[in-house]
């Protein structure tokens, strides 16, 4: 089995992208998102329930195009010059495989050839955006060798916003790296409360992850 990823990312508040806009002002979910790039700028499709009157009203930046079943699809030209997240990703050689919107929070679904790429476009898309989480991950492979990987999921929407919040400041302190950078009472500190209760929090967290990286 390759040893790459499946990787999906919310891009929060991402700059120069029109159809955060359009999901936050309809709050309808915008799905089937694609783009095309010509000589003149870029031309995007999505699409939207079509019995939503609501998101309708709101989409007046884009035009309607064609019913599919149940969903309408949308259509807009978008300045060239503008750089999205989407094109970052693809700046980096690799394709998005997915796209959609769901409460102004842009979902990107990645197959990549390993975590170090992964990395690097978490790092880029930092920059175009308020915040990148990633909210599950698909191993194929321990890279290490050329047998059959283990796959694994990791879904981050099990934890709560606290526990993430906990483990990104232990993280970025250097608490689990050895020799620790940052012992308990300082991450506790730097997040506001005592010992004991950022040792629930991580233990909480922890389990959870670990209840998906171990089972069978």
């Amino acid at each position: 089995m390759p040893d790459g990823v499946r990787a999906e990312l919310a891009v929060d508040e991402p700059t120069n992208c029109p159809l955060a806009t359009l999901a936050v002002e309809s709050d309808a979910p915008v799905t089937d998102v694609t783009w095309a790039t010509g000589a003149d700028g870029t031309t995007e499709e999505f699409r939207v329930s079509s019995d939503d009157a609501e998101a309708a009203a709101s989409l007046d930046a884009a035009s309607p195009v064609v019913d599919v079943g149940d969903e309408r699809v949308y259509r807009f030209e978008r300045d060239r010059e503008a750089t999205c997240a989407c094109e970052v990703v693809e700046s980096l050689g690799s394709p998005v495989a997915d796209v959609r919107l769901q409460d102004g929070t842009l979902v990107l679904t990645l197959h990549l050839d390993g975590i170090e790429r992964l990395r690097t476009i978490v790092a880029e898309l930092a920059d175009a955006a308020e915040g990148v989480e990633l909210h599950y991950l698909v191993y194929g492979g321990d890279g290490r060798t050329s047998g059959a990987g283990d796959p694994t999921v990791v879904d981050r929407g099990r934890l709560t916003d606290r526990q993430r919040e906990v483990l990104r400041t232990a993280h970025r302190m250097g608490y689990f790296t050895y020799p620790r950078e940052a012992n308990a009472t300082a991450v506790a500190d730097e997040l506001g409360i005592g010992p004991s209760t950022f040792a629930e929090h991580l233990a909480a967290a922890q389990r959870t992850l670990f209840d998906d990286l171990l089972r069978d």
